[in-house]
């Protein structure tokens, strides 16, 4: 294909519009597309509201250049570049960053007392000009491409948006007020260890039953939490008949027939990718949803070469977007980068995804469609992870095992019981309007999903429950297993204590059942690893030896406790057995009964989250993507 043979050159006062001629005309006459490729253009565009422009470019037929070009020739303005020729820094002072994002402009240079702006969307610069009237200045428009504004934007206005995402929560709902500098966080940690030594050293017997008895409270909550899950799911949750979902396809056309479908924009943090964003692409070309209605926002931090790199190996759809993340302090978290990059979207609904996700295809279809039909406080749906490499050893098997009990059992159980939803940090779809109330993520946080969950709820908003699966790599090997847990049980301890500041205004809010649900969830979840070795040591009796407990309590005390703890692994291993009951999972089944030594591993994690709480509650231990063979191929849907 041709251009128009338009260049890039300095402005010029646009002439006045006596008669604009048609987009498509200009593109017909111009040779980039005939006139059978216009006419099912804008039979398309009857159905879907999308500029004539980007509905072309969506469909592979002329490029985002060849628009900006016929824009300029149809609005007579001046084309600009950008990247050849960016504006000046101090361009900023004209237009506030929030009006640029939210007009999807950017002020490019400045003649005396006129600013001339560029922008995407020429028709609509009527509207922009009386929004952005200001006492003795004129804007006047320039024609530039939409990516270029962006990246644009980003160049004058980083250090404020970067400044803006890590902040974004306010401060009563975030963790970011905690001084990590402060000598008194060790002290108070080292005071508390001096204190239990100490006591362990006079009191030895009466100091482990205390523990042990203070481990048997949240056991009780988790295995009662647990429990009442397993009913509700055995019994109170249906699942969805095989035929509704082999047609996930159908229903997302019959969904477009009936809908005005609106935009939709997914953010996918990527973050040293050396091999995942080829597989990622591919993965996502593949999603039913109308390209010209869907924006995939990868987003890099800055100076990371090696994604970069991997990037530009790779053609990208139109319908990517690139957004980096400047890096403005010495935060790098994955939700000061979601922050950032929501104020990019073009989307009404939000979507994340992780960078080594393979959605089902129909996946955004029937996201919208529900949230079309859901009542106005579900703000949030919330899809279901597998894995795909659960056949590539032992840990991987279990973590498949435990994360097909959470989001095949518990989790449906939870929603079911009316408690608290903890997200998960990928396949959430929010209502943009919600999340940009709620501020988004809180940047500091580690578990920002958990946290964002807990935020929804206390709000008064809801999050629904969808079974369309996203395939994601398990974690398999020891040690990285190890990190990626210690983040999120560290991230649950932080996310505890946040809320739990005023824990009258929490109940008040929430209710006793869910309050009692997020002490379950997150301070119960953490306390149980913490406590395991003292819970093991109920093993000693088992081959004659003496437990304290004999000697505080009494024998019939410790049978019973012992009991106890018997019945919470006999539960979690039937928890276990009906999730890998399904068709996809049965193969796991002879691996269930090892789970009691695959969660040895979480002591472990449990143990290096506490001391990353006292002395490095923000740092994030990344996770790495894309280490199986398999992370490059696509999984077979279940």
């Amino acid at each position: 294909m041709s251009d128009l043979g338009l260049q890039y050159t300095s402005p010029e006062p646009a002439s006045p519009v006596r008669k604009r001629v048609l987009l498509g005309r200009i593109l017909v006459n111009a040779d980039l597309i005939d006139q059978a490729d216009l006419v099912l253009a804008l039979e398309h565009q009857r159905t879907i509201n999308v500029p004539l422009g980007e509905l072309l470019v969506a469909q592979g037929l002329i490029t985002p250049t060849q628009v900006s070009q016929a824009l300029a020739i149809q609005h007579q303005l001046q084309l600009v570049d950008l990247v050849a020729d960016p504006p000046k820094p101090t361009m900023g002072k004209h237009i506030s960053a929030q009006d640029c994002l939210r007009l999807g402009i950017v002020p490019w240079r400045s003649v005396g007392n006129i600013v001339l702006v560029a922008t995407s969307t020429p028709d609509k610069f009527v509207q922009f000009n009386h929004d952005l009237a200001a006492s003795g200045i004129s804007f006047l428009p320039v024609i530039a491409d939409e990516r270029q504004i962006k990246q644009a934007i980003t160049e004058v206005y980083g250090a404020e948006l970067a400044q803006r995402a890590a902040t974004r929560v306010p401060p009563v709902e975030s963790c970011r007020t905690w001084r990590v500098d402060r000598r008194d966080r060790r002290a108070w940690a080292l005071g508390v260890l001096s204190l239990l030594s100490t006591l362990i050293i006079l009191q030895p017997a009466w100091t482990f039953t205390i523990i042990i008895l203070w481990a048997l409270c949240t056991s009780i909550l988790t295995v009662s939490l647990r429990s009442l899950a397993f009913f509700a799911r055995l019994f109170l949750c249906d699942d969805p008949p095989a035929s509704a979902r082999m047609t996930g396809i159908a229903t997302g056309l019959a969904t477009r027939e009936k809908l005005q479908l609106p935009r939709v924009s997914v953010l996918v943090p990527l973050l040293h990718e050396k091999e995942i964003a080829t597989a990622l692409i591919a993965r996502l070309t593949r999603l039913t949803y109308p390209k010209s209605l869907l924006q995939i926002v990868l987003v890099l931090e800055e100076g990371d070469a090696m994604t970069r790199e991997t990037i530009a190996r790779t053609t990208l759809p139109s319908w990517f977007d690139v957004i980096e993340v400047p890096q403005a302090n010495r935060l790098r978290t994955k939700p000061r980068a979601l922050n950032y990059a929501l104020d990019f979207c073009n989307g009404s609904i939000i979507g994340v995804w992780d960078a080594e996700d393979a959605p089902e295809v129909d996946q955004i279809d029937r996201i919208v469609e529900h949230f079309a039909h859901a009542p106005q406080n579900v703000v949030c749906v919330q899809g279901v992870l597998d894995y795909y490499n659960a056949r590539t050893n032992w840990i991987s098997r279990c973590f498949t095992i435990e994360y097909a009990s959470w989001w095949r059992v518990i989790l449906p159980g939870i929603a079911r019981l009316g408690l608290i939803i903890p997200l998960g940090g990928t396949t959430l779809f929010f209502r943009r309007d919600v999340l940009e109330d709620l501020c988004g993520w809180d940047a500091h946080n580690v578990t920002e999903d958990a946290d964002l969950g807990v935020r929804l709820a206390r709000h008064g908003f809801k999050t629904d429950l969808l079974p369309t699966v996203t395939y994601e790599e398990a974690n398999f090997r020891a040690w990285p297993w190890v990190k990626q847990r210690s983040r999120w049980l560290k991230g649950f301890l932080i996310t505890w204590c946040v809320h739990m500041r005023n824990p009258v205004k929490l109940l008040q809010e929430v209710g006793f059942a869910r309050f009692l649900g997020i002490q379950t969830l997150f301070l119960a979840t953490f306390n149980q690893f913490i406590c395991a070795p003292l819970l093991w040591s109920f093993c000693l009796t088992l081959v004659g030896f003496s437990h304290p407990i004999e000697i505080t309590l009494g024998t019939k005390v410790l049978t019973w406790l012992f009991y106890f703890f018997v019945f919470a692994e006999i539960l979690n291993i039937s928890i276990a057995f009906k999730a890998a009951s399904r068709a996809e999972h049965r193969h796991l089944l002879p691996w269930v009964v090892t789970l009691p030594l695959y969660f040895i591993l979480g002591t472990f994690a449990a143990y290096k989250a506490l001391y990353e709480f006292v002395v490095s509650p923000f740092y994030w231990d990344k996770t790495e993507h894309g280490v199986t063979a398999k992370s490059s191929k696509s999984p077979k849907k279940a």
